[in-house]
């Protein structure tokens, strides 16, 4: 069957099609199938985003649909980031390294570099009806990029997840997808389809 992934993100769109692999799915992307363009995400929580996100790229296109909303909750700006990671700091219309340049300035002067990720998943199977799954992952930022990145993932480069050594774009793929906050969301999503 086609999966519409509803993202425009190339990083997110890789990381989980990763996780799928092998199962009886054709992921294919907005773009794919002519859709433009992103829903407005006005929820209050990661869930509620993604589901939104999910509703807005089924409605176009018929097909079974997974969405994320996820982001990054680090303790010394908590109130700073979460909801609105891509669109905190140097704004959504930012490059990815002019994002991550404004980020790695801020958090200079903190000196705690505790931080989680949030990710949840929504699915709208072929009958509509919806599914939610979370992942998490807690780690540290790190003073510098350490590593390259996906397209649209920069923190990927100067987050490192606790028991890691190497920041989560240094990772191979296997021990990425099975650590991150999006690889844990859809390992759970895979589970589900395998059980259906």
């Amino acid at each position: 069957m086609q999966l519409l992934i509803g993202t425009n993100n190339h990083g997110k769109f890789i990381e989980i099609s990763e996780v799928l692999s092998g199962l009886p799915i054709a992921p294919v992307r907005p773009a794919d199938i002519g859709i433009a363009g992103d829903p407005e995400e006005t929820g209050n929580t990661f869930a509620e985003n993604a589901l939104q996100k999910a509703r807005f790229f089924r409605s176009l296109s018929n097909l079974p649909t997974v969405a994320d909303d996820s982001g990054i909750v680090v303790e010394a700006i908590a109130n700073e980031l979460g909801l609105h990671t891509r669109r905190w700091g140097a704004g959504p219309s930012a490059s990815d390294a002019q994002w991550i340049e404004h980020f790695l300035k801020r958090m200079e002067k903190e000196a705690n570099k505790r931080a989680h990720f949030l990710c949840t998943l929504a699915y709208i199977d072929a009958n509509g009806d919806e599914h939610v799954f979370e992942g998490k992952c807690s780690g540290i930022i790190t003073a510098t990029l350490e590593a390259d990145y996906l397209p649209g993932l920069p923190i990927s480069a100067c987050f490192k997840p606790d028991g890691c050594d190497s920041v989560f774009s240094a990772l191979k793929v296997e021990q990425k997808n099975s650590t991150s906050h999006r690889g844990k969301a859809a390992h759970a999503l895979r589970q589900f389809l395998l059980s259906r």
